[in-house]
């Protein structure tokens, strides 16, 4: 799915703060949408705060994002546990910008509890309808 320029791929999961979710058994590969990268601009160093084997609480900051233009936090879009940090983001940040969905994914998540944390997460249509809200 599109809205304008923005890719809004039908089978993941997105938070209102601008993150996704893709399901791979018990757990969850995340990173930030293609509308993120683009606000944000040239990505120049990314963080996840939160190292492999701790615990991250949904809609609770797991990082950071930094550009030429500003700082963003990363909220994670589920609760669980990290199983793996995207390391090769800290030589080429720039996978962010080029693959948000593919090699520019942030962490890996053994999920708590998906059926409760799926409550506050949106289909890519309603993701896509409330990106239109932003742009009015």
């Amino acid at each position: 799915m599109r809205f304008q320029d923005y890719e809004i791929p039908d089978d993941l999961h997105y938070s209102k703060e601008h993150e996704w979710v893709r399901l791979e058994g018990n757990e969850a590969v995340v990173g930030i949408t293609d509308y993120a990268q683009k606000q944000l601009h040239e990505i120049v160093y990314v963080e996840v705060s939160v190292k492999e084997g701790g615990k991250v609480e949904q809609n609770q900051t797991m990082g950071t994002v930094e550009s030429v233009k500003s700082v963003s936090d990363v909220f994670s879009p589920v609760t669980g546990k990290i199983t793996k940090v995207n390391a090769e983001l800290a030589d080429s940040p720039e996978w962010v910008n080029q693959e948000p969905y593919g090699k520019g994914w942030l962490a890996r998540i053994n999920l708590a509890d998906f059926n409760k944390d799926k409550e506050k997460l949106l289909t890519a249509k309603q993701y896509a309808d409330y990106l239109k809200t932003m742009e009015e």
